[in-house]
């Protein structure tokens, strides 16, 4: 999550680019590489309706009212898996991760950290994927910042297992980030950044990014216990699993 965020798609066989990336950024470039990738799906489909002997449909856009409701019910499902990990002082990657050490570390309120902290990255997100992916995803990062200080004042966890939350956190946030990412939005952070660098630089998206969410996560040792570090780590590959499994270009044909 950028909150990273912070990164998985695959057709066929074979798996979208960015599909493997660690952490919570990984998503983000599955839905940054989607959005260069319908022209590629409307083809697919087209060949496939051709040898099935069926008209060529092409994939029906998403109305704006379509895309409201997508935002505002994602961004709540990530914005709950960011009170399982607060509760639990847990650390998701990305730019999400870096708003959380800033809140942990200096108490500073983490919709503004989050918010601010993503800031600088809405630069590379238009010049690599234009305005209209940009925009969304600076409407989806400030209705997760307003979530993120609404939400504990509505919902209160008395008990709550580490491991369970560190499980159900990532869970949620996939799904938040899956909806997010099939209406052309995400949650900003350095997935911009490593899909930025590998157009203009060369360099692979998903490692940029897996690069730095470890550095992000190994930072957080001085701020929480190993374990807690671990338990992060689970949250993002339960995240990750969401992703993989549900994000089929092949099988999702709404833009």
């Amino acid at each position: 999550m950028g909150a990273n965020t912070p990164q998985a798609a695959a057709g066929g066989s074979q798996a979208w680019p960015g599909a493997r990336a660690a952490g919570a950024g990984g998503p983000n470039i599955a839905a940054m590489r989607s959005v260069q990738g319908w022209q590629g799906l409307r083809g697919w489909a087209a060949r496939r309706a051709r040898a099935a002997g069926r008209p060529s449909v092409p994939p029906r856009a998403h109305s704006a009212l379509e895309d409201v409701q997508a935002i505002l019910t994602g961004c709540l499902f990530v914005a709950l898996a960011l009170v399982f990990m607060r509760d639990s002082r847990l650390l998701p990657g990305g730019v999400t991760g870096l708003a959380f050490i800033v809140h942990y570390a200096s108490g500073w309120a983490l919709g503004a950290a989050l918010f601010v902290l993503n800031l600088p990255f809405y630069l590379f997100a238009w010049r690599a994927l234009g305005w209209r992916f940009t925009l969304k995803t600076f409407v989806a990062v400030a209705v997760l910042a307003l979530y993120t200080e609404l939400l504990p004042r509505l919902v209160g966890l008395a008990r709550l297992d580490p491991v369970f939350s560190a499980v159900m956190s990532g869970l949620l946030a996939g799904t938040g980030i899956l909806i997010l990412m099939r209406h052309q939005a995400s949650l900003g952070g350095l997935g911009a950044l490593a899909f930025y660098l590998q157009q203009r630089r060369g360099w692979r998206a998903g490692t940029v990014q897996m690069l730095c969410d470890a550095l992000i996560l190994g930072s957080a040792l001085w701020l929480l216990p190993p374990g807690r570090v671990a338990l992060s780590v689970l949250s993002a590959a339960a995240l990750n699993f969401v992703i993989a499994i549900n994000h089929r270009p092949d099988r999702y044909h709404g833009i």
